[in-house]
């Protein structure tokens, strides 16, 4: 069925009525609702509003406390009352070396970045719900899970662990997290 520019006017008026929009997204996303016809025509402006308001809706997370980012990527990004933590490195921030080859003193520098960066969002570790440690080797999981588990109080976040092939710069060890704000 396709469908008339007058037709879609009306639809997209009654569903912004309808249906109320976050204030963050104000009157003029609303209005700006497109849908397709059956020949995949778009009617109305809705690409460029809608990447416009979904920028809007994050924000990204810096702290020189940690070291950057090592390619097109945010150290984090705040969005929807979350914090989304990119994998961080056992790397010094000052150095951007890693503190060591071994995986336990790499552990404890990424849990301190961590720290860092979740402190720069407005997060703690007791507002940590999900990780995932990348491992180099699956051997070092008892290791680490001794320098991990002193840093979260209970509950403790849901977790998963992999084995990786390999990491960035030859790391042993990346973790990344998702904290509620």
């Amino acid at each position: 069925m396709a469908w008339s520019a007058a037709a879609v006017s009306r639809f997209a008026a009654a569903s912004a009525a309808a249906a109320p929009v976050p204030a963050r997204l104000g009157a003029a996303a609303a209005s700006s609702l497109s849908f397709a016809g059956a020949r995949g025509r778009r009617f109305g402006p809705v690409a460029a509003s809608l990447s416009t308001s979904a920028a809007a809706l994050k924000e990204a997370v810096q702290t020189e406390k940690a070291p950057a980012a090592l390619g097109p990527y945010s150290q984090a990004i705040k969005a929807n009352n979350l914090v989304f933590v990119s994998g961080v490195l056992g790397l010094n921030p000052e150095t951007g070396k890693f503190v060591s080859e071994n995986v336990e003193e790499q552990t404890e520098q990424i849990m301190k970045n961590m720290g860092e960066i979740l402190k720069a969002s407005g997060a703690s570790y007791a507002s940590v719900v999900k990780t995932t440690i990348m491992l180099a080797d699956l051997q070092d999981f008892k290791k680490v899970n001794e320098i991990y588990g002193k840093y979260f109080p209970a509950p403790a976040p849901a977790r998963s662990t992999y084995q990786v092939a390999a990491l960035p710069l030859n790391a042993r060890i990346e973790i990344e997290c998702i904290a509620a704000l």
